[in-house]
């Protein structure tokens, strides 16, 4: 089990605190819900965390392949809804491996990736098109 500690700390602005490790992240609101967007958005973290854990999870199992990802980058592109309730609607993700891997590797990585834990935990009418490019 892992703790997050998160403050308020005024003006739409908190603090994160990770409690095996005391990292420590800022979140503001967006600019398009009140606020300056002077750090990142609580759904903004949402998309972060997706994008990070695909690549970690596809990670892992290069690393059980004996493969090299290394320089692999994730692209996600946050969406919410125009219409109330104000929500995520769409994480649309890019993910760019900089090698040349065959196609069996190349599938293990992406399936890997498409049952990533943040992937299977998202709302079911949020849409996460994924995009793999690689070499």
């Amino acid at each position: 089990m892992v703790n997050i500690r998160v403050a308020y700390e005024g003006e739409l602005h908190c603090k994160a605190t990770h409690g095996p490790s005391d990292a420590e992240l800022s979140t503001d609101a967006p600019v398009d819900n009140q606020d300056r967007g002077e750090s990142f958005s609580p759904t903004d973290l949402v998309a972060t965390a997706l994008g990070s854990c695909l690549l970690t999870i596809m990670g892992i199992a290069a690393r059980t392949l004996g493969l090299d990802i290394s320089g692999a980058t994730a692209s996600v592109e946050k969406s919410m809804t125009a219409a109330p309730p104000r929500r995520i609607a769409r994480l649309a993700v890019r993910i760019h491996v900089p090698h040349a891997l065959s196609a069996a590797d190349r599938e293990k990585l992406e399936r890997a990736a498409r049952g990533c834990p943040v992937h299977r935990s998202l709302h079911p009418e949020i849409e996460t098109p994924m995009e793999f490019t690689w070499g």
